[in-house]
């Protein structure tokens, strides 16, 4: 699943797309697609791992969910859930993934201060909404995309080896310090992942996420299935402390 900083890439990709006017929509997808035919472009934002494309009085939103995919100005040979095609013979094709429309203004709609990659992030109100989940998994928080917007499982499995905290912690549990560096980096590393996935390396600079053994220790990662969520973790047993509530 793409996590945050791959849709600011795809925002930027489609930047030119602003202003151009819609003349021929196809596609799988069972929208109204006719609405779109003549509409122009008012602006491409991002919000987590959602992709939207602004209109007059409405957007789409575009999320690529596990396999999803998109291609500018060529297509691939399956057919895709959504061709948008300008007057000027561009295209922006959307392949199995989520479409829907979104009424209204998309301010009033969307929450920019969770998105940990806009300029709106407000970590303050961050570290409230998670001291008031004390008995939340920090594997979970941080797939919550009510308090961090953006963020998937490899950021979550690369955060928490950054600041040695087992994925089953509690929320509760951990000291302000802790959860300080949980919100910062989970930011920080969303923009790190971001300049290294422009720059095809990502997967080099990863240390815990699909890694056989830990970098600190030269011991096996564990693998494992944790949480509500049930996402994938990566974690060091030794240098990846496990903080528990007295009531956990």
């Amino acid at each position: 699943m793409p996590e945050g900083p791959s849709i600011v890439i795809l925002r930027e990709l489609a930047a030119d797309f602003y202003g151009k006017k819609i003349l021929h929509v196809e596609g799988n997808s069972k929208i109204d697609k006719t609405r779109l035919v003549g509409q122009y472009i008012k602006s491409l934002r991002s919000w987590g791992k959602h992709f939207l494309i602004e209109f007059s009085g409405f957007s789409l939103c575009i999320h690529l969910l596990m396999f999803g995919s998109y291609r500018i100005n060529e297509r691939k040979e399956s057919p895709p859930r959504l061709s948008l095609q300008c007057s000027d013979k561009t295209e922006l094709n959307f392949y199995a993934c989520s479409v829907k429309y979104i009424e209204g203004e998309l301010d009033e709609f969307y929450d920019w201060s969770v998105d940990v990659m806009s300029d709106f992030w407000n970590p303050a109100a961050t570290r409230k909404k998670l001291r008031a989940l004390p008995e939340k998994w920090v594997c979970d928080a941080l797939l919550d995309q009510d308090i961090f917007a953006g963020v998937g499982n490899i950021i979550k499995n690369e955060v928490l080896f950054r600041i040695h905290v087992h994925p089953l912690s509690t929320l509760g549990a951990l000291s302000s310090p802790k959860l300080h560096a949980l919100v910062e980096q989970a930011r920080t590393y969303s923009f790190e992942f971001l300049e290294w996935k422009k720059a095809f390396v990502l997967k080099q600079h990863w240390l815990a996420h699909n890694q056989p053994t830990c970098p600190r220790c030269g011991i096996l990662f564990i693998r494992a299935y944790l949480g509500k969520t049930h996402r994938r973790s990566f974690y060091c047993e030794h240098c990846q402390k496990r903080y528990l509530s007295t009531k956990s």
